[in-house]
């Protein structure tokens, strides 16, 4: 029986919304021998970006952390683009990239990240444990809070 990441998903009451187009000259995600980089995935709702300002300024952390929970959905959208939804293709999530748009004095970009490895871990278990950077920016593409990219090791099919 094949396991579908969006049936893992959905057993989190979250919806996987289809795989976002990139926004310029780019490549949602590249494979390269088992490694699969996703690129940068906004927060988004409905196909619309969501959660725009910065942390620090105009979006709670409550927000920012669901803004990361958003864009690591992203992510997995592209994984099962990737892979034709096969939970059972992922072998390893091995690096997030967490973009956080705030003030200067907004130090907690860490804590807003959790959204996205939270989420990782909850749909692939210890699959989804990970190294994670998470960075402070003055601002993202459509004017979001959060960003997240990744590597992801899979297995052959």
């Amino acid at each position: 029986m094949t396991l579908l990441i969006s049936a893992r998903v959905a057993e989190l009451g979250l919806t996987l919304e289809s795989a976002a187009a990139p926004a310029a000259n780019y490549v949602s995600f590249v494979q390269d021998g088992n490694l699969l980089y996703i690129s940068g995935q906004i927060s988004r709702k409905g196909n619309q970006p969501a959660y725009v300002g910065r942390l620090g300024d105009n979006i709670s952390d409550h927000d920012g952390i669901e803004a990361a929970r958003l864009s690591a959905l992203g992510v997995l959208s592209q994984i099962a683009a990737a892979t034709g939804d096969q939970l059972n293709r992922v072998a390893r999530v091995v690096r997030l990239g967490v973009f956080v748009a705030s003030t200067p004095e907004f130090n907690r970009q860490s804590a807003i990240a959790n959204g996205a490895s939270d989420l990782m871990v909850q749909v692939f278990g210890d699959v989804g444990r990970h190294a994670r950077s998470a960075v402070g920016v003055a601002s993202l593409p459509a004017g979001v809070a959060v960003e997240v990219e990744a590597v992801v090791s899979l297995t052959q099919p």
